[in-house]
């Protein structure tokens, strides 16, 4: 969070640890971590643009883009409201008007992920049935909480937590989902069955939604136009990372922004493509690879779950890492002949 500047102010908690479960197994890892008060960001990140001179114009819904002569030259917003720049930034997130009709985004339903998070008190960090989540995020592969995707806890001090699931929706992943029961209800259905829950209440006013696209982008910029965060798909696809990664494809845009005005302007589709490659190495590297591994691992069974956090146990730390970083010779280790039902259901689908 240093490296972007963000005050102590806007963060809940600070971890010391990340812990994966399955329905009856665990890994943990030393890894440090923030848990944001995203409103308390949002907040920051608006007085420090007026701080820097950005103009904010509030309850403003993005229309579609304004081409003069072939050139993007601005944007309509609510009715007939028009702004210009030489530069545009689509960061509308999955919604991306502006990005769908320059023909930059082709988000498919079939890849579409919802989500839903709530802050609770009274959360039982350290139940004697599971891993002691104290100053740690958790993150849970249970097809019985969130089919075809995982569920959370993240430690926000004292005995609250932010607590949430998500889940992929098309049929090939809700194979293990109950009919009719929606992303509500299974968080429901987790805060009812799972004992640390036993005496948690809501101390939000209402719950955090959201969603995104787990596929592959396409291109991310054309002539005088860039799209950034969850609307080019900048969340990790495995373990859902979804601010500091948003916060480096900003980043990547703010770079390639000043090379292209600073210097003799051309903002040509040619040098907003700049911005693509700082995307590729340093937003998403081997996101491909990581979109493997998230449709493959939401595809497995809840057995298959426990028998990988058993085999994870056995490795070194590098040895994660390499795997989190997407190395095949790591992650063949970790396959077994039964796995090869599930690679069928990937490739069936790709």
């Amino acid at each position: 969070m240093a490296s972007f500047g963000i005050p102590d102010d806007v963060v809940m908690h600070v971890t010391e640890s990340v812990v994966l479960e399955s329905p009856n197994e665990h890994l943990i890892q030393d890894q440090p971590g923030f848990v944001l008060d995203f409103e308390a960001f949002k907040k920051f990140l608006v007085e420090h643009g007026c701080h820097k001179s950005a103009e904010y114009r509030f309850d403003a819904r993005v229309r579609d883009p304004i081409v003069e002569d072939g050139d993007l030259v601005g944007v309509r917003y609510n009715s007939d409201q028009e702004v210009f720049g030489e530069i545009i930034i689509d960061a509308t997130g999955p919604a991306a008007p502006l990005a769908k009709d320059l023909g930059i985004a082709n988000l498919e339903r079939e890849n579409h992920a919802i989500g839903i998070e709530c802050l609770f008190e009274g959360v039982d960090l350290n139940h004697p049935d599971f891993a002691d989540l104290t100053d740690a995020m958790m993150l849970r592969l249970d097809h019985k909480y969130a089919p075809g995707g995982y569920s959370w806890i993240f430690h926000t001090g004292d005995d609250t937590a932010k607590v949430g699931i998500c889940y992929i929706q098309n049929e090939r992943y809700q194979e293990n989902a109950i009919h009719g029961r929606t992303v509500d209800g299974y968080l429901e259905h987790w805060l009812d069955n799972d004992p640390r829950f036993e005496n948690a209440r809501q101390i939000a006013e209402s719950p955090v939604r959201g969603s995104a696209h787990i596929q592959p982008p396409g291109s991310m910029s054309t002539d005088s136009f860039m799209a950034i965060g969850d609307t080019v798909l900048s969340v990790d696809p495995v373990w859902g990372e979804g601010i500091y990664k948003c916060m480096k494809s900003a980043r990547a845009a703010a770079m390639t922004a000043d090379r292209c005005l600073t210097r003799a302007k051309d903002t040509s589709a040619e040098e907003m493509e700049v911005y693509d490659d700082l995307w590729k190495e340093q937003v998403a590297p081997r996101q491909d690879r990581r979109l493997m591994i998230a449709k493959l691992l939401y595809l497995a069974p809840n057995e298959r779950y426990d028998r990988l956090m058993r085999d994870l146990n056995k490795l070194s730390r590098d040895t994660l890492s390499a795997i989190n970083d997407g190395s095949k010779r790591e992650i063949a280790k970790l396959l077994y002949p039964c796995d090869l039902s599930y690679f069928w259901k990937y490739w069936r689908g790709t």
